[in-house]
C-alpha cells in the first residue's frame, strides 16, 4: 500500500512540473505576441556614410533598422535608401499651397512602416442635394354605425302599422330632398427641391508605407491608402503625433488659426476629438503598454499634466513647472524646468488604472539647458536624452554625461542608439550615422 502510493505522490509531482514548464513555456510566447516590439536584442546601429542629393533637407527620421530616411525636401516627402544610396519613394504636394502636401510622418518603432498624414484641396467643397419630402399618410376616419337597441320582448304587430308607414312613405317621397354631394378636395403633395451644402474645402489622407529590406533591390514600396479623416480642420499644422503600436492608437495634435484640436484614431478608423475648448496641449507621450497617452494641458492659467484614457483624465501633476518627457517600458518621465532649465527628472509607475497624482519618485537633479530648440526622447535602455545642434546631455542612472555633436544639424533615433549628423556639401549633403555612446 506504502509503495503505490510513494508511485503516486511521484507522477503527481512529475505531472505538476510538467503543467508549470508548459505554462511558461506558453506565457512567455503569449508576451511575445502581445508586445513584439519589446525584443530581447539591443537597438539596431550602423556605422555608415551616404550622400543624399539636396541641400534643404529638414525633418529629418531615421527608420528602426536604421537603413532608410525620411525627410522633407522644398515640400516633397521622400525616403533615401542608406544602404543601396538612392531615394526609393517621394511624394509631392499637389499645388503650390504650402499648407497641402504631406503633413507629418512617423517610423513605427519595430518595423520599416512609415505613417504620414497627405492634404489636398477638395474637389467639390459645395455640394446641391436634392431632399425629397417624408410621405405622410392621411388619417382615416372611422364612423361607428348607431345601433338600436334590443330588447328581449317580442315584437307586437301593430294593426295600424301598415297603413301608416304607406302614409308616411308617400309624405316623405314628397318632402325629402337629396342633399348635393360633397365635393371631394385634394391636397398638393409637397415638391422634391435642392439643398447647398458646403463640405470641407480640404481632404485629409492617412497612408502607411511599407518598405522591403534594405537589400531587396525587386520589391517596390508599397503605399497603402488607410482612410481619410473628415474633421481635420482646413489648413491645419499637425504639430506633434505619437502612436502606440501596442493598442493601434494614434494620437495626433492639430492647430489652425483659431483653434487647437486633439484627435484620436483608433485601428477601427475612428476619430474622436479629446481636447477641451481653449486648451493648449504643448508636449505628449502614449504608454507603450496601455495606450495610455499624458499630455502637458493648459487652460487658461491652469498647468497641469493629465493622464487620458479615453474620455477620462486623471491629473499626474499640478506643478506648473513639471511637464511630460517620454514613456518607456513602464515608467513615465516628468521633467521640472524652471527659467529654461531642466533642473529634475522624475518618474511614476505607467499603470493599466492611472491615479490622481501619484508619488513622483527623484531620478536626477542638476542643470540642463532647456530652451525652444531643445528635443527630447527617452532611450531603450531609459536613458534620458536632451539635444540641440551642438550637444546631446544623456542621463542614465543618475548621472550626467554630455557628447558634443559635429554636424550643421543632428537628430538622434527614437530609440536612443543611433546619432545622424548631416553636413551640407554644396547640392548634397553628407549623412553620419554612428552609435550614440555616452562618455
Amino acid at each position: 500500500m506504502k509503495k503505490k502510493l510513494r508511485v503516486i505522490i511521484v507522477w503527481t509531482l512529475i505531472s505538476l512540473l510538467l503543467q508549470f514548464g508548459a505554462y511558461s513555456y506558453l506565457n512567455n510566447k503569449v508576451k511575445q505576441v502581445i508586445n513584439p516590439n519589446k525584443p530581447n536584442n539591443t537597438p539596431i546601429t550602423r556605422q555608415l556614410k551616404a550622400e543624399i542629393p539636396g541641400s534643404d533637407l529638414s525633418n529629418i527620421q531615421v527608420s528602426y533598422a536604421k537603413d532608410y530616411i525620411a525627410y522633407t525636401e522644398n515640400g516633397t516627402f521622400k525616403v533615401f535608401n542608406l544602404q543601396k544610396q538612392k531615394v526609393v519613394f517621394e511624394k509631392a504636394p499637389p499645388s503650390n499651397d504650402k499648407s497641402l502636401g504631406v503633413l507629418t510622418y512617423q517610423w513605427l518603432p519595430d518595423r520599416n512602416t512609415l505613417l504620414y498624414f497627405y492634404a489636398k484641396k477638395n474637389p467639390n467643397p459645395v455640394t446641391y442635394v436634392t431632399v425629397y419630402p417624408t410621405k405622410t399618410e392621411p388619417a382615416k376616419t372611422t364612423q361607428t354605425p348607431t345601433q338600436t337597441p334590443t330588447t328581449n320582448e317580442p315584437k307586437t304587430e301593430d294593426p295600424n302599422e301598415k297603413t301608416n308607414d304607406k302614409t308616411n312613405d308617400k309624405t316623405t317621397d314628397k318632402t325629402t330632398t337629396k342633399e348635393p354631394a360633397k365635393a371631394e378636395t385634394k391636397e398638393t403633395p409637397a415638391q422634391p427641391h435642392v439643398e447647398k451644402r458646403y463640405n470641407n474645402p480640404q481632404i485629409t489622407e492617412l497612408y502607411s508605407l511599407e518598405l522591403p529590406d534594405s537589400d531587396d533591390i525587386t520589391t517596390a514600396p508599397d503605399d497603402r491608402f488607410n482612410q481619410s479623416i473628415d474633421n481635420f480642420p482646413a489648413g491645419g499644422k499637425i504639430e506633434e503625433l505619437v502612436v502606440s503600436t501596442f493598442t493601434n492608437l494614434m494620437y495626433l495634435t492639430v492647430k489652425n488659426e483659431s483653434s487647437e484640436l486633439l484627435l484620436e484614431i483608433d485601428v477601427m478608423k475612428n476619430v474622436e476629438t479629446l481636447s477641451k475648448s481653449g486648451e493648449t496641449i504643448d508636449n505628449m507621450a502614449a504608454s507603450d503598454r496601455y495606450g495610455t497617452l499624458y499630455i502637458d494641458s493648459k487652460v487658461g492659467s491652469t498647468h497641469q499634466v493629465l493622464a487620458l484614457d479615453g474620455s477620462k483624465r486623471v491629473t499626474i501633476s499640478k506643478n506648473n513647472s513639471d511637464q511630460i518627457l517620454g514613456i518607456r517600458d513602464g515608467s513615465v518621465y516628468i521633467g521640472e524646468v524652471k527659467n529654461d532649465q531642466l533642473v529634475k527628472i522624475k518618474t511614476t509607475d505607467d499603470l493599466t488604472h492611472v491615479t490622481s497624482n501619484p508619488s513622483l519618485k527623484t531620478e536626477w537633479e542638476g542643470s540642463i539647458p532647456f530652451g525652444d530648440s531643445i528635443r527630447t526622447l527617452i532611450g531603450e535602455d531609459g536613458q534620458v536624452i536632451v539635444y540641440d545642434n551642438q550637444t546631446a546631455y544623456i542621463v542614465v542612472d543618475g548621472k550626467l554625461s554630455e557628447v558634443k555633436l559635429q554636424g550643421d544639424e543632428n537628430y538622434v533615433s527614437v530609440d536612443g542608439a543611433e546619432l545622424i549628423q548631416l553636413t551640407k556639401n554644396g547640392n548634397t549633403t553628407l549623412a553620419e550615422l554612428q552609435p550614440l555612446k555616452s562618455k
